[in-house]
């Protein structure tokens, strides 16, 4: 029951944002991913501002970078150093943060405004491939440190309004993070468990009515190998904000590799 983009409706996108600042030095094993990134653009109209949920920053309530100009935080180590020279200026944008904020209080989600924090790789790495000129205002949403699945779906639901504002959702995670697996051996058992969770994922948001589909994602660890897809699941509860979004099928807009393990995007 693949449904089709409402063009009155801005973007939602979930996608993986790889390892560290890996996409942005020439890294082959995430060549699949940059190539996807840039190739999606056109598809996500002209957004006037962009809200972004990080796997890489969770609080005790949802929480909205507020700040004018936020800074970049290098959350990542033993990298050359060029890595921590990377440059994103993309403004923030007040307005939007505090019409989140509202939201979610209306919806009788407690949250916070922050105006210290500033953006850190799950956004400035995939928004400098995607948007290298860094001119649209940007504003982060962080997880909520319960991981709680049906909270993230409830503070998508919170936001649903803003798809007509022209806003830009991005989730950023990855739909596959097991560090150790990323850097065992090949080996045809692990890639089976990948695989296996992929298909299931795919079909949950792609194939299922809104109801199902969020069913299905509250209990997610019932899926095939959940546990070692994630062995924690913060990058897996930006899609979940994002399914909260939308009450239609997503489209599958990626489905390869990063670092030599299977990933998706999907669109709405």
């Amino acid at each position: 029951m693949m449904t089709e983009l409402n063009d009155q409706l801005s973007r939602v996108l979930f996608i993986p944002h790889g390892g560290g600042p890996l996409p942005l030095l020439g890294d082959q094993g995430h060549q699949q991913l940059v190539n996807f990134l840039q190739d999606i653009v056109p598809s996500l109209g002209k957004p006037s501002a962009i809200c972004l949920i990080s796997a890489h920053w969770e609080e005790n309530i949802p929480t909205i970078t507020s700040a004018n100009s936020p800074s970049l935080i290098y959350d990542y180590y033993g990298f050359p150093n060029e890595a921590y020279d990377i440059q994103y200026p993309a403004s923030g944008s007040p307005n939007l943060a505090a019409r989140i904020f509202e939201l979610l209080k209306q919806s009788g989600i407690d949250a916070r405004l922050d105006n210290e924090r500033g953006f850190d790789h799950g956004l400035f790495v995939p928004l400098k491939i995607m948007f290298p000129d860094a001119h649209i205002p940007c504003v982060q949403l962080s997880l909520v440190h319960s991981l709680d699945a049906k909270t993230h779906i409830q503070i998508g639901n919170a936001l649903a309004d803003l798809r007509n504002e022209n806003i830009l959702f991005i989730g950023s995670g990855f739909s596959f993070h097991n560090l150790k697996a990323f850097f065992a051996p090949n080996c045809h058992e692990l890639d089976d468990k990948n695989q296996a969770f992929e298909d299931w994922l795919i079909d949950t948001c792609t194939n299922l009515s809104t109801d199902e589909r969020e069913a299905r994602m509250i209990q997610w660890k019932n899926a095939p190998y959940a546990n070692y897809c994630h062995p924690r699941e913060e990058h897996l509860l930006p899609l979940l904000v994002c399914l909260g979004l939308s009450n239609f099928t997503a489209r599958l807009v990626f489905d390869g590799e990063v670092m030599g393990k299977k990933t998706c995007a999907f669109l709405w």
